[in-house]
């Protein structure tokens, strides 16, 4: 044992130092590769994801105790994570108008956002609530301290092969909803676009299902595309602020009374709303670098 965690300190050290040598060399070099900030601020995040979920693994097995984790689990490391993650990566998400009341003054609801690249971890750090969980795919449980943390937590994991077990994660999400006013975080792309471009994978179904049968709201988020901050193909990583919304149709959009026959319709029309809000997020933006050019 005492050897295993010697060795865990060996490339803690090895990775920490590697990391410090790119942040200091994209710094102080007077043209440097853009690789060598993508590699530093890529690493940063990473480390900072594995220190939030070593201390989600402490945090939710004390709240589990205390019967508070489907309270305060994700919650308290989702806001671990923005804090940090300020100053270890560089990126904040500025939430405009209303959007802090709505997601913390409505519940339970379905919480479907956006899914561009690794940074909307990030993302989540910005919007959750309490009294929230989140929807993932089972093969992230056996990852050490993430997948520990988020079993305590209490997230629901998605069989993603075994329809007949996805349907029954989505019963019991549905229930716990409705028994412990719980909401739920999906990405309904269902993968990372890594998009340069305003634009939204085509919906998968399941979060508009899951709001169906809880008969509960949907609260739509959508960030701006922010390929301008991390651009993984382009191996480009910068610090930056990424502005976020919520979409309110009628508020949030109300699910009671439908049926999953209304389903299709459901997605299809949340999608075009979002995709819309997307792309006027993209135009202002697009406006507002002309302006600054100008005025340079």
């Amino acid at each position: 044992m005492f050897v295993l965690f010697r060795y865990v300190l060996y490339f803690l050290g090895f990775y920490t130092l590697t990391m410090l040598t790119c942040f200091a060399l994209h710094a102080f070099l007077p043209n440097p590769p853009r690789i060598l900030g993508f590699i530093a601020r890529s690493m940063s995040a990473y480390l900072t994801l594995i220190v939030c979920a070593a201390y989600g693994t402490i945090a939710s097995a004390t709240l589990k105790v205390l019967g508070l984790h489907y309270t305060y689990a994700f919650w308290t490391v989702a806001r671990a994570f923005k804090w940090l993650g300020m100053y270890t990566i560089g990126v904040k998400f500025d939430i405009l108008d209303n959007g802090e009341d709505i997601l913390n003054n409505n519940r339970p609801v379905v919480i479907i956002a956006n899914h561009q690249t690794e940074l909307d971890v990030g993302l989540l750090g910005w919007i959750w609530p309490k009294h929230c969980s989140i929807t993932a795919k089972k093969s992230l449980r056996n990852i050490p301290f993430l997948g520990w943390f988020m079993t305590l937590a209490g997230a629901v994991f998605i069989d993603r092969v075994d329809r007949s077990q996805a349907i029954k994660a989505f019963e019991g999400a549905a229930n716990a909803m409705r028994e412990k006013k719980q909401s739920v975080v999906i990405f309904p792309e269902g993968t990372r676009s890594y998009s340069t471009t305003p634009m939204l994978l085509p919906f998968k179904k399941g979060a508009f299902h899951l709001a169906v049968q809880a008969g509960v709201p949907i609260v739509p988020v959508v960030a701006e595309n922010y390929s301008h901050v991390l651009n993984v193909k382009a191996r480009r990583f910068n610090s930056g602020t990424i502005r976020l919304t919520i979409v309110l149709v009628l508020d949030p959009i109300p699910t009671k009374g439908l049926t999953a026959a209304d389903v299709d319709h459901l997605t299809r029309d949340t999608r075009e709303k979002m995709l819309n809000v997307l792309e006027a997020l993209g135009r202002d933006s697009a406006s507002q670098t002309e302006r600054n050019k100008k005025e340079s």
